[in-house]
């Protein structure tokens, strides 16, 4: 029987047991000699304030090293694979960052260099992604893609609004159409522009994505636009532009109303373009409909967090009254962004990248990481153990996982397979779930944490959030030989559960959140999820990116 046990308060247990002697007495030697951070005060004496700025400083290598020591105990980015942000950058794009830091993209006119890459950084992607002769594409660098998203979709508003008014019709009801799978940022637009969402479910028949056949049945005059993903961050598939381009097509031939598409394509921006199976089908400004895209340079446009990208294919599609003319430290400049001072050494990196790398750079790094990711795939499903819910590692056109199937492995191109970004989603199978019914596969998830991985176990969207998978970002610095590692590392802790009882497997829980997490965020943990004010249900599942 477990006795009783009380809650043990670490702050003030600490601050009672503490046995320095000038701790206790409230005074400090400040003037001692201190060689190193671990001989100062502060290694035993004294701790750095958290919660309230200290009356005096400390000196700046301890304070350093202290700091430090801390955000050791965080995770490693590179073995951060729940994350689809880059973590990785060559010295000298890095040292390009450092020498730019303190510049801000407000300052146009004081940094017209920088202002200069920006403008080529735009061109360039606008030709990526299939900018048209005789029209005139325009857009702008962000801190991110849910930035860039939001001006979209402002856009495809204020559009709205405009034609809608021109015609004498009400505008009170906009409404805007996503699937349920969308990145939480998509349904934020929707909640802070005052736009109902219509958030389609998603299902396995619609590989987890936009089901085009439900976009026929919530379409209206007063739909703004609808949100396409390219690349949807529970599974990596790419969302139908095409044939949901062809269904607005007839619905507009049918009633006389134009709805835009905006793409999200916060990862797939970078990766279509480059792979030899591009998207599978028309995505991008070759298609009319599409009127802007999205992208993340911190993602895979291999740039540290920090910057985003939105284009319109051409001006005429960004309303003029959304545009500011900032006269501001001697020059003028037309801005449309959420922010307005915001870090320049990502654009710098990022026009480094493109210049560097050039095409045939980057369709290698996006080649090798689906490569990897369809070994990864293949070794998961061959231990019998796991399926894939994702599906770039099977033969274009087939989505299916089929138990003792042959694995398709015929060719290195990735035009010969399913496309889609290299994420690999997967789950528990049938046959294991059966003869190990106490196992969870959250378990999974934090055994391998133990192994320092980050590798999140979580629902699929509403209407599917019965099935959790587990899913890895195979980023460019996940190569072969920590491929090879990481389906050891995987299959040890697999091994290890099964040969584990259900007092055992109680002891893989998630660690307790620390003082500072629990006063400052609302965020629940899994096994309060029940406590949540509006759960998956009710609308976008919060999903890790």
């Amino acid at each position: 029987m477990a006795s009783l046990a009380r809650h043990v308060d670490t702050d003030e247990l600490i601050k009672t047991l503490h046995d320095h002697p000038t701790h206790k007495a409230g005074h400090h030697n400040h003037n001692a000699l201190s060689h190193t951070p671990y001989s100062s005060r502060y290694a035993a004496g004294l701790e750095l304030s958290k919660f309230r700025i200290p009356q005096d400083g400390a000196p700046a290598d301890v304070v350093h090293q202290l700091l430090k020591d801390e955000l050791d105990l965080d995770g490693r980015p590179s073995l951060n694979l729940a994350s689809f942000v880059g973590t990785y950058m060559e010295k000298e794009a890095e040292q390009l960052m450092v020498e730019n830091l303190s510049k801000n993209m407000s300052d146009a006119d004081e940094y017209p260099a920088m202002m200069d890459m920006h403008a080529r950084c735009i061109s360039i992607i606008a030709n990526l992604w299939g900018a048209q002769k005789g029209e005139k594409a325009i857009g702008s660098a962000t801190t991110g893609s849910s930035e860039a998203i939001h001006l979209g979709g402002l856009a495809m508003k204020r559009r709205w609004q405009e034609q809608r008014k021109a015609a004498g019709k009400d505008t009170s009801r906009p409404n805007i159409v996503m699937g349920a799978n969308a990145q939480v940022a998509l349904e934020k637009f929707a909640r802070y522009f005052e736009v109902e969402a219509r958030i389609l479910p998603v299902s396995k028949k619609s590989s987890y994505r936009l089901d085009p056949e439900l976009v026929k049945e919530n379409i209206d005059e007063n739909t703004i636009g609808i949100f396409v993903i390219l690349g949807s961050t529970y599974t990596g598939h790419y969302e139908p532009v095409e044939e949901i381009s062809n269904i607005l097509d007839k619905y507009e031939e049918k009633s006389g109303v134009s709805i835009p598409i905006h793409v999200d394509a916060a990862s797939g921006g970078f990766v279509a373009p480059f792979t030899h199976a591009k998207a599978g089908f028309k995505w991008n400004f070759e298609l009319p409909r599409v009127k802007s895209i999205n992208t993340s340079g911190h993602k895979f446009g291999l740039v540290y967090a920090g910057v985003g990208w939105i284009i319109w294919r051409d001006e005429s599609y960004l309303p003029k009254h959304l545009i500011f003319e900032l006269h501001y430290l001697g020059g003028t400049e037309e801005s449309y962004t959420l922010n307005f001072s915001r870090p320049g050494a990502q654009i710098v990196a990022q026009y480094y990248n493109l210049i560097h790398l050039g095409f045939s750079g980057f369709r290698s790094i996006m080649e090798n990481m689906l490569a990897n990711a369809r070994l990864l795939s293949r070794a998961l499903e061959h231990t019998g153990w796991y399926e894939c819910v994702s599906d770039i590692h099977r033969k274009k056109g087939d989505r299916k996982f089929v138990k003792g199937n042959t694995p398709y492995e015929e060719s290195d191109s990735s035009s010969d397979y399913n496309a889609g970004l290299p994420v690999v989603a997967f789950t528990l199978s049938k046959d294991f779930k059966k003869d190990f019914p106490h196992v969870k596969q959250v378990a999974v998830s934090n055994l391998l944490r133990a192994k320092q991985y980050i590798i999140p176990n979580y629902p699929l969207p509403p209407d599917e959030e019965k099935t959790e998978i587990l899913r890895v970002v195979v980023r460019e610095t996940l190569s072969m030989d920590m491929i090879d590692r990481l389906v050891t590392d995987i299959c040890n802790v697999t091994e290890t559960l099964m040969q584990s009882n259900v007092s055992d497997l109680s002891a893989y829980q998630p660690n307790t959140p620390s003082i500072e997490k629990l006063h400052s965020s609302q965020g629940l943990q899994k096994k309060d999820q029940h406590k949540a004010k509006r759960p998956m249900s009710k609308g976008v599942h919060r999903s890790v990116c």
